[in-house]
C-alpha cells in the first residue's frame, strides 16, 4: 500500500474556482469515477471523479475554497507504488518504469526472433505478422491501461479499439491499424505504457513474395508496402488517391449540429485553438442551453485551421465554427492488400463528405449512431452489464441526470459515446413534449401563466447576485411542477399525543440501549404505513395518460430532511413491516447520509407517500406541496399543550397539528378527512396499531 496525492485535473481556462460540495470523507473507499467534488465557476458546475480507487487517507481541502489546475485535492491510499511520496519514491518508479520498459524491449526482441520462421512460412500463404504499437498520445507519458478490449487469437477490424488508455486529463482508445487476427499481448490492464511501446502483433493479409525476410521486421514491410502503394496511385488514370504518405490534405468545414431546435445558444468554453492537432470526437467547444449544457465534437481528424466563433457568442444549428486540414486518406497499407479497401474507403468518405455538407443539419455527426427513434423503441436497462464509457461521456450523463444503463452504446464493442447520449435526451425530451393532455398531463412548465416581469432591484439599494446550487435549484424545479400539475387541497386537523410522548419518553433509555434514538417520528411513520394499508387509495400514482390509476402494494415512505444545500427526501423501504426501533435507527442514518451528501440516488426513489415535520423548528400550520408522482403528503406542524374538553372539565392535553396535502384527482374530501381521524386515534392511543 502506498499513499498518493490527488490533485486537480485540467478545468478549461478557470482559476480559482469555488469547491461547492465534497463528496468523500477520511476513511472512505473510493472506486475510479466516483465523485471527490463539486467545483462551480461563473459558466458552469463539474464533477471531480477519482483517476483511481482506493481509501481516502485525509481530504485537503474543504467546502468553499477555491482552487485551481494542479491543486491537491486529497490523499489517496492506493495498491501500487505511489509517485508522490517522496523524491526518492519517484526516482524508484522511474527505474522501474525504465526496467519494465528494457524488459518488454527484450521480450520484444525475443519474440521477433521466435516468430522469423512462421512469418517465413505464413508469407507463402498470404499472411504477414506484424507489430502493433502504441501511437502518438500527445506529451504523456508511462499512461495507463484502464482496459484491455482483446484478447489473443481474436479476428479484429481495423479502427478496432485494442486498450483504452487514461491520464490524467482524459481517457482515449488505441484503435486497430489493421485488419487481422491478434496473435500475441505485450501488455496487461493496470500496465503503463508510452509512444511507441509495443501493444502485440498481429497476423494480417500479405502478398504472397513480400515480408519473406522475417529479419527486416513489420515497420519494414509496411514501409515497403507504402512506398509501392504512392507509387502505383500515381500512375492510376482511373483517380485514385494517394496514401497517406503523400495526400495533400483537405480544408473541412465545420458547422454546429443538431442543437434540438434550440437557438442562439451561448457558447460558454472554448476547447481548442488555431493551429491545435485535434482527434475526431474531441470537443471543440461548449454550448450551455436553458435546459443543459453540451459539447460540440470533433467530425474529422486533423489540424484546425481557423475559428469562426469565440467565448461569449450565440450560435444556432448550421453556424460556422471553423475550418480544419484533414489528411486525405487513410493509413497506409500492403499494396495489393489495400488497393480494393482503397477504393472503397475513398468512396464512402466521398459520400460522407458530400452528406455532411447538404445534410448535415439533419443527421448525427457519427454514422454509426442509430436514430433516436429506434434507440428509444426497444429502451431497456442493461442490468448486470458494464457499462463502458470514458470520463467525458460519465460527466455529461451526470450533468444530463442520465442513467447510462439506459443509453444504447454505438460504439466499438458497446462503448456509450456522447452521441448516444445526446440522442436518448433529445429522444426523452421530444416523448415528453408528445404526451397526452388529457387527464394527469403535465403543465408545460406553467405555459399561459404571465411571467414575473423582471426588475432592477440595483435602483433601490446594493444587491449582490450569487448562483443557485445544483440541489435548491432542481428541488426548485420539483417544487414547481408539482405545484402547477397537481390540484392541492389541504386538510387541518390535530392528534392528542399525550399518553404517546409519556411512553416514549419512558422508553427513551431503553432504545439507547439499543443504538436507536427515540423520536416521535417512527411512531408517525408507523401510524402513516397503517393508515396506506387502511386506505389504499392514498398509496396510488397517477398513470400519464390521465386514464388509470396504478395502486402500489408496497409502503415505502418518504422523509424530508432539511440540509444546508436544500431539501432533500430519502426513503425508507417496507414501513410497514419495520418495528418502531428500526425505524428509528434507519430515519437517523438516512438523514445523517442527507446531512453529509452520501445519498444515493436510489435512496431518494420509490416512495409512497412523503412526512414532513416541522414540528422541532415551529409553526401551527402550514400547507406542504405534494411530492409528485406521489398523491399525498402530510406536514407536522409543533406541538403544544391545549385545553381540551374532556366531557366533564378541560384537562391540558398535548396536541399535535396534522396537515395533509393530497392530489384532489385521486383523492376526494371525505377519505382525507377519515385519513387524518385514523391517525388521530392511532397516535392517541398507539395499541391500536396492534390491532
Amino acid at each position: 500500500m502506498s499513499s498518493e496525492i490527488i490533485k486537480v485535473p485540467d478545468i478549461g481556462d478557470s482559476t480559482d474556482v469555488e469547491i461547492i460540495e465534497i463528496a468523500v470523507s477520511e476513511g472512505d473507499v473510493i472506486e475510479p469515477e466516483d465523485t471527490m467534488i463539486t467545483l462551480e465557476s461563473d459558466k458552469a458546475s463539474m464533477d471531480v471523479p477519482a483517476p483511481k480507487g482506493g481509501k481516502v487517507v485525509k481530504v485537503l481541502v474543504k467546502e468553499g475554497d477555491t482552487v485551481s489546475e494542479g491543486d491537491d485535492i486529497l490523499e489517496l491510499e492506493t495498491e501500487g507504488g505511489g509517485d508522490t511520496e517522496s523524491d526518492q519514491g519517484d526516482e524508484d518508479a522511474s527505474e522501474k518504469s525504465s526496467s519494465k520498459q528494457d524488459a518488454k524491449e527484450e521480450e520484444s526482441a525475443a519474440k521477433k526472433e521466435d516468430e522469423k520462421p512462421s512469418r517465413k512460412k505464413s508469407s507463402g500463404g498470404g499472411k504477414r505478422t506484424v507489430e502493433v504499437k502504441v501511437p502518438d498520445i500527445g506529451d504523456s507519458t508511462d499512461v495507463e491501461i484502464i482496459e484491455v478490449a482483446v484478447s489473443e487469437g481474436d479476428e479484429i477490424s481495423e479502427e478496432d479499439p485494442l486498450i483504452t488508455l487514461e491520464s490524467d486529463k482524459a481517457s482515449m482508445d488505441v484503435p486497430s491499424p489493421y485488419s487481422g487476427k491478434l496473435v500475441s499481448l505485450a501488455i496487461k490492464e493496470g500496465d503503463t505504457v508510452s509512444e511507441g511501446d509495443l501493444i502485440g502483433t498481429m497476423e494480417i493479409a500479405g502478398e504472397g513474395d513480400e515480408g519473406d525476410d522475417g529479419e527486416d521486421g513489420a515497420e519494414k514491410e509496411t514501409e515497403q508496402a507504402s512506398a509501392e502503394a504512392s507509387d502505383d496511385s500515381a500512375e492510376d488514370d482511373e483517380g485514385e488517391q494517394e496514401d497517406a504518405s503523400g495526400g495533400e490534405p483537405e480544408r473541412k468545414e465545420i458547422r454546429v449540429p443538431d442543437l434540438s431546435g434550440s437557438e442562439n445558444v451561448p457558447i460558454i468554453e472554448m476547447a481548442v485553438a488555431e493551429g491545435d492537432e485535434v482527434n475526431e470526437e474531441d470537443p471543440l467547444i461548449t454550448l450551455e442551453s436553458d435546459k443543459a449544457s453540451m459539447d460540440v465534437p470533433s467530425p474529422y481528424k486533423g489540424k484546425l485551421v481557423e475559428l469562426a466563433v469565440k467565448e461569449g457568442d450565440t450560435v444556432s444549428e448550421g453556424d460556422l465554427i471553423g475550418y480544419m486540414e484533414v489528411a486525405s486518406e487513410g493509413k497506409a497499407k500492403p499494396k495489393k492488400a489495400a488497393q480494393s479497401d482503397q477504393k472503397t474507403a475513398t468512396s464512402e468518405k466521398s459520400e460522407k463528405s458530400e452528406k455532411r455538407k447538404g445534410d448535415e443539419a439533419s443527421k448525427p455527426s457519427a454514422p454509426a449512431t442509430p436514430s433516436p427513434e429506434a434507440q428509444m423503441a426497444e429502451q431497456k436497462p442493461r442490468e448486470g452489464k458494464l457499462v463502458h464509457a470514458g470520463p467525458a461521456v460519465r460527466m455529461l450523463a451526470r450533468e444530463l441526470g442520465v442513467d447510462l444503463t439506459q443509453v444504447t452504446p454505438s460504439g466499438p464493442r458497446e462503448r456509450v459515446l456522447k452521441e448516444d447520449v445526446h440522442a436518448y435526451v433529445k429522444q426523452a425530451m421530444k416523448r415528453q413534449g408528445e404526451a397526452p393532455a388529457a387527464g394527469a398531463a403535465a403543465a408545460s412548465g406553467g405555459a399561459g401563466i404571465p411571467p414575473v416581469p423582471a426588475v432592477d432591484f440595483s435602483q433601490f439599494g446594493e444587491v449582490e447576485e450569487q448562483p443557485m446550487g445544483r440541489l435548491l435549484k432542481l428541488g426548485a424545479d420539483n417544487l414547481h411542477r408539482s405545484w402547477l400539475n397537481v390540484p392541492h387541497v389541504t386538510q387541518f386537523d390535530k392528534a392528542d399525543i399525550t399518553e404517546l410522548e409519556a411512553f416514549r419518553k419512558s422508553m427513551k433509555a431503553e432504545a439507547e440501549a439499543q443504538g436507536a434514538k427515540l423520536t416521535p417520528l417512527p411512531f408517525l411513520i408507523k401510524a402513516c404505513a397503517y393508515a396506506l394499508r387502511q386506505y389504499p387509495q392514498f398509496n396510488v400514482s397517477l398513470h400519464p395518460d390521465g386514464d388509470k390509476l396504478i395502486w402500489k402494494k408496497y409502503v415505502h415512505i418518504g422523509v424530508a430532511v432539511d440540509t444546508p444545500n436544500g431539501l432533500m427526501v430519502p426513503v425508507i423501504r417496507d414501513a410497514d413491516k419495520k418495528s418502531l426501533i428500526d425505524l428509528a435507527k434507519e430515519s437517523v442514518e438516512l438523514a445523517k447520509k442527507a446531512q453529509s451528501k452520501k445519498l444515493k440516488r436510489e435512496e431518494m426513489q420509490g416512495g409512497c407517500f412523503t412526512i414532513s415535520s416541522l414540528g422541532s423548528i415551529g409553526g401551527t400550520a402550514f400547507t406542504p406541496i405534494v411530492n409528485a408522482p406521489e398523491v399525498a403528503i402530510l406536514g407536522i406542524s409543533k406541538s403544544q399543550m391545549e385545553p381540551v374538553w374532556n366531557g366533564q372539565e378541560f384537562a391540558p392535553r398535548l396536541m399535535m397539528p396534522l396537515c395533509l396535502s393530497y392530489d384532489h384527482r385521486a383523492v376526494n374530501g371525505a377519505d382525507a378527512a377519515r385519513f387524518t381521524a385514523l391517525l388521530g386515534q392511532l397516535l392517541s392511543d398507539i395499541r391500536r396499531l396492534l390491532m
